[in-house]
């Protein structure tokens, strides 16, 4: 390294090799530096809001040494100053929490000056200082390395989730970007634990102005007999739950969280039934993905799922006329995977259930087979008699139906035998 700085191994790399997890990417910190110098000792610059630059050989990121103030509202509300005088220190406080405000120097020495490692021993996430309340961005973190962490027994501290609670409070999080937001929520829906990240948000009140569809759920009752857990915010906490241990992709992990919203608007006086809760949400899915600017993928599976998932539920029951018509919706024949995602979800839900969830659940495997007896009906025979547009379409469903009949017909001689 250059003589003229010292760099210093920081943030997630420090924390994790201490907890003895793999580490995925490294970040360093440079001080006594200038970006004429990092350019100089042949550093490449990739930062747009405060100097960054790319190790030539490993193309790690190294940034230089900053201090940061708020300026305005909102996560991009703050104005940099970086100079070759600011200190690992000075650097290090403005980080959110001590785990990640750790460094170690290239002789493998520990700088912790704000006591990470104590934190890290007793397993909890704690703010460096009083600025954390200044990035309202830093709910959501904190609440998403709460979701990669449960496992090893992390908690809030109670002085953070007051600092925590009084962002919510104060309207700084509808400040933050819709794409900001969701690369959080992305990323925590795909940590180990997405429930602790949903109720750890409850907890502080950010649920309720980030997601006030799904914070309505909680103290929504449901029938005890489908739903040993009655309380449907906690049926959603139990699905995701379920769709991180069968390790599903994003896409069907925020289905598995909207899936439900309809029955946040059940009038009291029908609860805990909830007739036709399918439909009634899809507006409200629909609302959501646009609020957040959720990728297609995960926007259009919410909605069919919210739509449909009882279809999954009761699948050996439905008329050949009725999958035909839930195909469609899926356009399995040409996205196969988008119903597959469906089928992952629906399983979830069916064991996100007090006391269910290791009980079996046919209706993917039927489902499954359903499809590949409506797909393996060939188009050529029709072509070969002449059909075509419309007069091809309603052949080829009489004929898909016909092979879902026999499908359906034999699955149901199977189990009596």
């Amino acid at each position: 390294m250059n003589n003229e700085f010292t760099r210093y191994l920081v943030g997630g790399a420090v924390r994790d090799r201490l907890l003895g997890l793999p580490v995925s990417e490294r970040d360093w910190v440079v001080v006594g530096a200038s970006p004429d110098i990092m350019i100089a000792a042949g550093f490449r610059p990739v930062g747009q809001d405060f100097p960054v630059f790319l190790e030539p050989s490993t193309g790690e990121e190294h940034a230089l040494a900053r201090t940061e103030r708020k300026s305005g509202r909102g996560y991009g509300g703050f104005t940099f100053h970086a100079s070759p005088d600011v200190t690992l220190e000075e650097d290090l406080i403005r980080r959110d929490l001590t785990v990640n405000a750790m460094a170690q120097a290239e002789d493998g020495s520990l700088i912790d000056p704000y006591g990470g490692k104590r934190d890290l021993d007793a397993r909890i996430l704690r703010h460096v200082s009083p600025a954390f309340a200044e990035d309202p961005l830093r709910v959501l973190r904190v609440a998403r390395f709460s979701a990669r962490y449960a496992g090893l027994g992390f908690r809030v501290a109670d002085e953070t989730l007051a600092l925590m609670r009084e962002l919510a409070e104060s309207g700084e999080l509808e400040a933050l970007t819709a794409e900001r937001s969701w690369k959080e929520i992305s990323r925590a829906l795909m940590e180990p634990y997405p429930e602790v990240f949903i109720r750890v948000l409850r907890q502080c009140g950010a649920l309720a102005r980030l997601f006030p569809e799904v914070d309505r759920l909680f103290g929504v009752p449901q029938p005890e007999a489908h739903h040993p857990e009655v309380d449907t915010g906690e049926h959603q906490l139990l699905v995701l739950q379920q769709a991180a241990a069968m390790n599903l992709p994003l896409a069907a992990r925020w289905a598995c969280l909207l899936h439900d919203l309809g029955k946040g608007l059940t009038d009291p006086d029908n609860w805990p039934r909830h007739h036709g809760h399918e439909q009634k949400g899809v507006k409200t899915v629909k609302a959501v993905n646009q609020r957040c600017k959720v990728p297609r993928d995960c926007a259009e599976l919410a909605v069919l799922t919210c739509e449909y998932h009882t279809h999954c539920h009761r699948a050996l029951e439905l008329r050949p006329q009725t999958l035909l018509k839930l195909f469609k919706a899926f356009d399995i024949y040409r996205r196969p995977e988008r119903f597959e995602q469906f089928l992952g979800a629906c399983e979830a839900d069916a064991r996100g259930r007090t006391g269910l969830e290791d009980r079996a659940y046919p209706q993917t495997d039927y489902l499954r087979g359903a499809v590949k007896a409506a797909s393996q009906v060939s188009v050529q025979p029709l072509l070969e008699r002449g059909l075509q547009g419309a007069e091809l379409g309603q052949a080829l469903e009489i004929d898909r139906g016909q092979a879902l009949t026999s499908y359906k017909q034999q699955y149901e001689r199977a189990q009596i035998g």
